[in-house]
């Protein structure tokens, strides 16, 4: 699915990416954790093509960067971000929103073809949505709006789903509610990258994890292995313990006092 070997990524006096190597298998989904500036949105807009590294390979779905159209590879990945949503027209209803998805489109400016309305109405049903269709995105909750950015993410099937902190500015209810959404997406033949500061967000979906701390993996594998105190206090220099309850970690800070 994604084969990283060697990238590193200079701009200017500063070195973003040292090194990183990073292999992701067909039935794999990741989490890639780090705290803010370790380099966690720039792996996604690599593997994206929204930037390319002054050294190393990157392979994604068999294409190699550099050597195919990467307009072409984008068209197989969905993504979601905050920045993408800060992008969409607030008064246009929901339904037209996620059909937007099917082109990677912001908005439409021509009559949008039925099947196309259709999928998106039978997406927003299957996330409990349908009754919202037709309301203008703007008066939905933040929590709503991230889930129809998601049901957007898959209007055209996509192989690969990348996800940057989708539960930023969430409260602990519509949190778990984009989590619970995310989970299902293992019915589905994706696979899932997700970026987030947060270890309790990994929720059983997720069979992979990437420790990153200042532009350099500190750990990489099976959450299972990865997430230990040893490398949490590595990545995030704090001292910590994890219990993990109904197959997600959960992280609890020990005091030096």
């Amino acid at each position: 699915m994604i084969k990283m070997q060697y990238v590193s990524l200079v701009r200017g006096e500063r070195q973003i990416l040292h090194d990183v190597s990073l292999t992701v298998r067909p039935g794999e989904h990741w989490v890639i954790l780090g705290r803010n500036g370790s380099g966690k949105t720039t792996l996604l807009e690599l593997m994206t093509g929204y930037q390319f590294p002054s050294s190393g390979r990157i392979e994604v779905l068999g294409n190699v960067y550099g050597q195919c159209d990467v307009r072409e590879v984008r068209k197989e990945i969905g993504y979601i971000s905050q920045s993408l949503m800060e992008k969409l027209t607030l008064h246009d209803p929901v339904w037209e929103v996620v059909s937007t998805g099917a082109y990677a489109f912001l908005r439409f400016y021509q009559e949008i073809p039925a099947d196309v309305r259709g999928k998106a109405y039978a997406l927003l049903e299957e996330m409990g949505f349908g009754h919202l269709a037709e309301q203008p995105l703007g008066t939905l909750s933040q929590g709503e709006r991230k889930k129809v950015m998601l049901a957007r993410a898959l209007m055209h099937d996509p192989k690969l789903l990348i996800l940057d902190e989708p539960c930023a500015g969430l409260d602990l209810y519509e949190r778990e509610l984009m989590l619970e959404e995310i989970g299902r997406l293992g019915k589905r033949d994706v696979a899932v990258i997700y970026v987030t500061h947060h270890i309790e967000e990994i929720v059983p979906l997720f069979t992979h994890v990437a420790l990153i701390k200042e532009g350099r993996l500190e750990g990489a594998g099976l959450k299972e292995d990865v997430l230990n105190s040893e490398l949490i206090k590595q990545t995030y220099d704090i001292d910590a313990r994890l219990e993990w309850e109904s197959g997600r970690p959960w992280i609890k800070v020990i005091s030096g006092g």
